[in-house]
């Protein structure tokens, strides 16, 4: 029996991704303020930019990228945004072709995805597993939060981070950021919002935004509750981050809100929101275009 016909369908599938995208994903040597660091990293565009995590060239003004073609080069950091954890870099030398964009929005809870990352010391690595969670927050080191995190199963190795997350068709949805314990593997999706993100380090180095300090989660509503409204989802707070502006209108961690008429949050995994309160009328914002208000 030839080999082809050996593999299953799960195995052609990682095989095939694989192949396609681990040319394509770089190891990264950094050298910077904090010292010496690894990590990984993907080919953006054809014009010499690379996409990574921010954590990984945090204090560096440039790295060593090497594919496993044997391809070396040097690239200077573009820009970096550590509330997203995602940085640009521009290469001096030629790369191999990019990686292909996907849509994270699509994603669904069990679908095939494959972590691929190129770390120091080792010719590519592949893991294979499943989205297990949509819509994440990650606490970063300074005290924010990175929002609609992928959750996966996918084992990720040391120096994965900045590597590709892919889905069966070798579209790149995410990008490798954490290991937040046995068997979870966090990533930042690539999506409308954070290809915004990168086309502006890209452009100007760095990204402008209002920051609140609210990490929220979609969450059901009581019953009573949700026949009263005729809806059943809110948003619920679930961190307040200390010293942001949050924080000085003391929202209620917990507290659950809602999006005003003919405004939907089905897709929506997670929002920063800001508050206001008015003697005993509590008024909730969210960048997702959404306001409500009750009394209390």
């Amino acid at each position: 029996m030839e080999d082809e016909e050996a593999l299953d369908a799960y195995s052609e599938a990682v095989v095939r991704v694989a192949q396609q995208v681990l040319p394509s994903v770089a190891s990264l040597h950094v050298r910077g303020e904090r010292g010496e660091g690894a990590g990984s990293a993907s080919v953006l565009t054809a014009d010499g930019y690379l996409l990574t995590s921010a954590h990984v060239v945090a204090g560096a003004r440039e790295a060593t990228a090497a594919f496993t073609d044997g391809t070396e080069t040097v690239a200077d950091v573009t820009g970096r945004d550590p509330l997203s954890d995602l940085a640009v870099l521009r290469a001096r030398g030629d790369l191999p072709p990019p990686v292909t964009l996907g849509d994270a929005a699509m994603l669904q809870v069990g679908q095939l995805v494959v972590a691929l990352g190129n770390p120091l010391g080792l010719a590519g690595t592949v893991t294979a597993g499943i989205v297990s969670g949509l819509g994440r927050s990650l606490p970063t080191s300074g005290g924010r939060v990175v929002d609609e995190v992928i959750q996966t199963d996918a084992a990720l190795n040391p120096g994965n981070s900045g590597g590709v997350l892919a889905d069966s068709r070798g579209r790149m949805v995410g990008v490798n950021t954490a290991v937040a314990g046995v068997g979870v593997g966090l990533a930042v999706p690539i999506n409308a919002s954070t290809q915004r993100i990168i086309g502006a380090l890209m452009t100007t180095g760095k990204v402008r935004r209002a920051w609140l300090g609210i990490a929220a989660r979609q969450s059901p509503l009581p019953p009573q509750l949700a026949a009263k409204l005729s809806r059943r989802s809110g948003l619920r707070v679930a961190q307040v981050v200390p010293g942001s502006p949050a924080a000085v209108a003391a929202p209620v961690q917990g507290t659950s809100w809602l999006p005003s008429p003919g405004n939907r949050w089905d897709r929506q995994p997670a929002c920063s929101a800001g508050w206001s309160r008015r003697r005993s009328d509590v008024r909730w914002r969210s960048p997702c275009g959404a306001t409500e208000h009750s009394s209390m």
